[in-house]
């Protein structure tokens, strides 16, 4: 294998989750010369971890404030929606599409306002209320107001699937621990060298001497900073301690809210071996960072039983997971409004914040490239036995441990 060849594409994109995909379809479609490395499996951490809601911006709004969150992704909606139809590009058509909207029911003080609170603060998705003869199975017992929110929700796993599908010969896998890197200064990459993954020999590396560099792998961009001469620190991590609850369920996306915070948020599927399965997030993933597993899959047991009095328990299984929010570094470590976008010399560091921004993230990168490079030959040629990553599995196909969901006495006083 000869593969040294001095390759001078537009941009090398590092990490091939939902923000790293997008930008390259986006680059691609535009003539643009661009790859992707990925180090692990697509979509692996952050994607394909999840719940997939397309947020329109009343989940940062419950407190009757608009906030900067809100704003930022009140139009992603309807972007989203039109990409799903073939409307406009990236063509997501053939991307799974969980629920085409989310349902709101309130907790102990919400009232009234589920229905005209997104209205009242200039959102385009507002909340519309549902006929008690017309709320999905699980929320069919819900004493009080239901609203219904036309927030898609989407499978990630899929979406990661159709793009990389699309780019596969611009998809390559490599490992961390060799690839080096020339700098003329801090971020100022000159030359990239990737060692083949599984072939040490002299001629099995790829020499890159890329226009501009995107750093978009999550948790990854601050060892990938530091390789490039940057500062880990512009990066902070805010974790999550997410449940699954897998068995006899019906099917249900939405938000159980509670005064101005989103007490549950829940979004179902279906596992290999046919059983639904609900993700929890929402207060409970948040809580949940400073639980234990067991105790966690206790207090999540409680939360159901109060939030959705009528759901038969017997028989599921929970377990949890936890994932960390790769997010720019803000004062105090707060939850960053919108994107993030660092550069550098020639590199660009992103963060999208939100699976819902990442649109708007890939426009934002593309303002910033350096012009077109000297074209080089197509690298699906020149790299046909260059190794491309996998696409990774959800969550509930990957975590073992699983146990019978059954709330102790302590947890229900917890709740």
């Amino acid at each position: 294998m000869n593969t040294d060849r001095m390759q001078q594409p537009d941009v090398v994109i590092f990490g091939g989750g939902a923000a790293g995909l997008w930008l390259l379809d986006e680059l691609v479609r535009r003539g643009r010369t661009a790859l992707l490395l990925e180090s692990a499996r697509l979509g692996a951490g952050q994607t394909v971890a999840a719940q997939g809601i397309i947020h329109g911006g009343l989940k940062y709004s419950l407190s009757g404030t608009r906030t900067g969150a809100a704003d930022g992704v009140r139009e992603m909606p309807s972007l989203w929606k039109h990409c799903l139809a073939g409307e406009r590009q990236p063509d997501l058509r053939e991307v799974r599409i969980r629920a085409d909207a989310c349902y709101l029911w309130r907790g102990r003080s919400l009232g009234s306002r589920l229905g005209y609170l997104g209205a009242r603060l200039g959102l385009e998705v507002t909340p519309q209320p549902v006929d008690e003869t017309r709320r999905p199975q699980a929320l069919a017992g819900h004493v009080g107001p239901v609203a219904r929110l036309d927030e898609p929700v989407i499978d990630p796993v899929s979406l990661v699937q159709v793009l990389a599908d699309r780019h596969h010969g611009r998809l390559l896998a490599y490992d961390r621990q060799q690839i080096t890197c020339s700098l003329s200064g801090p971020g100022e990459v000159d030359l990239l060298e990737v060692t083949h993954p599984w072939d040490p020999l002299p001629g099995a590396s790829l020499q890159l001497r890329p226009g501009s560099v995107v750093l978009a792998a999550g948790g990854g961009n601050a060892e990938l900073r530091k390789t490039f001469g940057l500062a880990a620190e512009a990066m902070q991590r805010r974790p999550l301690h997410m449940v699954m609850v897998r068995g006899h369920l019906p099917d249900l996306c939405g938000h159980q809210v509670d005064g101005a915070r989103t007490r549950l948020t829940i979004t179902s599927d279906i596992d290999e071996q046919g059983r639904t399965v609900w993700q929890l997030g929402g207060q409970i993933a948040e809580h949940g960072v400073r639980m234990e597993s067991s105790e966690l899959v206790e207090f999540a047991a409680a939360e159901l039983a109060e939030v959705l009095p009528s759901l038969d328990c017997s028989g599921l299984e929970c377990a949890t997971y936890r994932v960390d929010r790769a997010e720019a570094a803000t004062a105090g470590g707060k939850r960053p409004e919108t994107t993030g976008v660092l550069l550098e010399g020639n590199t660009l560091t992103a963060w999208p914040t939100k699976l819902a921004l990442v649109p708007v993230l890939a426009e934002q990168l593309i303002e910033h490239l350096r012009p077109r490079w000297p074209a080089s030959p197509s690298l699906q040629e020149l790299l046909p036995d260059w190794p491309r990553p996998d696409v990774a599995l959800p969550p509930w196909e990957t975590v073992s441990g699983w146990v019978p969901l059954a709330p102790s006495r302590t947890s229900r006083q917890a709740a």
